[in-house]
């Protein structure tokens, strides 16, 4: 048998490939001890033998015992939430195989280790036609009894059992004794110093010639540290599960909010028809690839009454159902402004007071544009945010920021608004930083990259053919934060 196997557990958890390995290895000895077990034919007669029997049987417990524990590892089950003494169970298949062992007789084994196997599992036997009784001086370990008290007769044993757990012990003997079953069945026992303690009984009763039962005998095994360890087990694995069904539900909620907030249009959409030129825009949102939480990323587009066009998209720190309930909370806010005719850097100093004074604080940054088609100009605010892209001929640059805080960073911010020409056939490019930024603050690579898509923005027929090359360029990178895409393109009157 390997020792290697049983070696103490290391204090950071194995890796998952590591902890395969065991659980091949603890295969492999389950079916050799298994082959070994059906070989081994017992003498009846012998005390010894039967002791060595009955400690294969619990190796082969032992075992079945280490490998759901190793189960439990690789599903996951951190390995802090196991006791420290757990390691004694799994020393315990070696000492259970050097019990076994060759050369290895009953009441002539080495001392064994503290908290190993030997430790925790005597034998016993009742004569019931001499009344003698006696026990191994494990046995007296287990249930904290001097050895000058002497063994306890089976009448006895009842008294350090727990009242609940008693019928099951009377049971047990009486099924064993009168009809020859074979004992196997855990009880608890309150020792003389007061401690609990989980005891595992198996045995078997001994017949004499005439086939009458003449004595009993068992292994009782102290299981305490085991069963606390299944239920550390099962208690993590309970909480587990708990934590995955908050992240599920919060994630489900945070989905739904978005999908109610943001524009329900797909595809692209038409805006401000009443000017030599119309918009078409698309947009898409793009979800972090490092959580399973929303954030509160943003875009919109909406038509205004007096035929100017809303265009918008924005970042708020934080994920989950906080972040999309407040970006909801924003975004009703600036769509409301909007509507009321406030220009893009009034409305970005209204959306900052009210960032600041919420009852959830949080850092956002912005941008809002309005678009008159009958002047074609695009006046613009923004709060910390990267600057709209304009693309003209298949060339792109990015349109010079005028000033402006992150929303929620400093009370009395203020912020400027620039104002652009278009011309049909431009196309802007409006993204959240989730969509660019590495992990250099400093680097524009994103931003080049998106520059570069000149010539493809160029050739799209539509807005949304401009989004589908934007996603297919930045679509399936592992992205630390979520991200917005809008493709605004101005049309031409055919």
């Amino acid at each position: 048998m390997p020792s290697h196997l049983f070696a103490d557990r290391p204090a950071q958890p194995p890796e998952p490939g590591a902890v395969d390995a065991l659980i091949s290895q603890t295969r492999r000895l389950r079916g050799e001890l298994d082959a070994v077990r059906r070989d081994a034919v017992a003498d009846e007669d012998d005390p010894q033998q039967r002791w060595q029997r009955a400690l294969c049987d619990l190796a082969v417990h032992q075992l079945d015992d280490l490998g759901a524990h190793l189960g439990q590892l690789r599903a996951g089950v951190p390995a802090s939430a196991l006791p420290e003494d757990e390691t004694g169970d799994i020393d315990a298949v070696a000492d259970t195989a050097l019990a076994t062992s060759p050369g290895t007789a009953y009441g002539t084994a080495a001392p064994p280790r503290t908290g190993s196997l030997l430790s925790r599992v005597g034998s016993a036997e009742w004569n019931l036609l001499t009344d003698e009784v006696s026990w191994s001086e494990e046995l007296f370990q287990i249930f904290g009894r001097p050895p000058e008290n002497g063994p306890m007769s089976l009448d006895e044993m009842p008294t350090m059992v727990f009242a609940e757990d008693q019928p099951l012990l009377q049971s047990m003997v009486t099924d064993c004794l009168i009809d020859g079953k074979p004992i196997d069945g855990e009880f608890r026992i309150v020792r003389t110093d007061g401690r609990v303690r989980t005891v595992h009984m198996t045995g078997e009763p001994v017949l004499d010639t005439d086939g009458c039962t003449a004595s009993m005998w068992a292994v009782l095994r102290d299981v305490s540290e085991l069963r606390r360890s299944e239920r550390a087990v099962r208690e993590s694995r309970d909480s587990l599960e708990r934590s995955r069904h908050i992240e599920l539900t919060e994630r489900r909620v945070a989905v739904e909010l978005q999908e109610a907030v943001l524009p329900p249009w797909r595809g692209s959409l038409r805006f401000a028809h009443d000017g030599p030129a119309p918009l078409d825009v698309a947009a898409h949102y793009l979800p972090a690839a490092s959580t399973n939480l929303i954030g509160g990323d943003w875009y919109d587009a909406l038509a205004l009454p007096d035929g100017d066009a809303l265009l918008t998209v924005g970042d708020l720190t934080g994920h989950g159902v906080a972040a999309t309930s407040s970006m909801a909370m924003l975004l009703g806010a600036l769509r409301g402004m909007a509507v009321a005719g406030i220009r893009p850097a009034a409305l970005m100093g209204h959306l900052n007071q009210l960032l600041e004074t919420s009852v959830q604080p949080a850092l956002g940054s912005a941008m809002c544009c309005r678009y008159d088609p009958v002047a074609q100009t695009l006046a613009w605010a923004q709060a910390g945010h990267p600057a709209p892209l304009l693309f003209r001929g298949g060339t792109g640059h990015a349109l010079r920021r005028p000033e402006g805080m992150l929303l929620g960073a400093t009370t009395g911010a203020v912020y400027g608004e620039a104002e652009t020409r278009l011309l049909p056939g431009d196309l802007l490019v409006l993204h959240t930083d989730g969509l660019t930024r590495g992990g250099d603050p400093d680097d524009d690579t994103g931003t080049r990259r998106l520059l570069a898509l000149g010539p493809r923005l160029a050739e799209a027929r539509d807005a949304q053919d401009g989004v589908r090359a934007v996603v297919e360029e930045f679509g399936e990178e592992p992205r630390e934060d979520d991200a917005c895409v809008m493709v605004v393109r101005v049309a031409r009157r055919s």
